[in-house]
């Protein structure tokens, strides 16, 4: 009886691991894991080398790496929508991207703008679209040092404004309904949801220019 009390101890703090929700500090170093590897393949695409990050965690169910091909895919959705919206990122925000506080404050202030009137998944994916287009601007300019940079300070984004309504979400695995729902419906809101990240980048970037000069 009592290797049997034991046995069900065991399992039913397994299962509690498992089936808890994730907590900040996880969500914000799953987020930088998912930024890091974002980053790569836009730099690989870019013909720019950088060493790949490794995956090893799990995400409620899914895996990390799981995860990071959803959220490629969107993100080359979003950007075949509109391709020059997410290219020469910090031309069109009309910063030098030698400073690394000019570097932080730009995509901290575009990733405000972004999210200021609320938070929905294609809003992330153009986040993360964001920060692969700028990290290219940076290695393509000679500071790779840069892309440390964006990674810690989408982080920091995701951990002032973004994980309570991950949390609600369930976690990063939420982000697979997006592929792997069949109703139109669901698809056609993915849809929308991305035209409308496409026009707040815009709406980010005027409003960034406008108040540097």
């Amino acid at each position: 009886m009592e290797v049997l009390r034991r046995s069900s101890v065991f399992a039913a703090e397994v299962m509690e691991v498992f089936d808890r929700s994730p907590t900040d500090k996880e969500l914000v170093s799953q987020s930088k894991a998912l930024c890091r590897d974002y980053i790569h393949s836009r730099l690989n695409r870019a013909g720019i080398g950088w060493s790949k990050p490794e995956h090893g965690l799990m995400v409620s169910g899914a895996s990390l790496g799981e995860v990071s091909c959803i959220l490629l895919w969107l993100g080359d959705e979003l950007e075949y929508l509109r391709p020059n919206i997410y290219r020469n990122v910090a031309r069109q925000l009309n910063i030098t991207v030698a400073s690394e506080n000019i570097v932080s404050d730009a995509f901290l202030a575009v990733a405000a703008e972004i999210f200021s009137t609320g938070i929905t998944w294609g809003k992330v994916v153009s986040l993360y679209a964001v920060a692969g287009g700028l990290a290219v601007d940076c290695v393509r300019h000679g500071y790779p040092a840069m892309v440390h940079t964006i990674v810690d300070c989408l982080g920091e984004f995701v951990r002032k404004s973004l994980v309570t309504w991950l949390k609600r979400k369930g976690g990063w695995a939420d982000i697979t309904k997006c592929v792997v729902n069949s109703d139109p419906s669901f698809r056609s809101h993915w849809l929308v949801s991305a035209a409308c990240a496409c026009g707040h980048f815009l709406k980010a970037l005027v409003f960034y220019m406008l108040r540097e000069r």
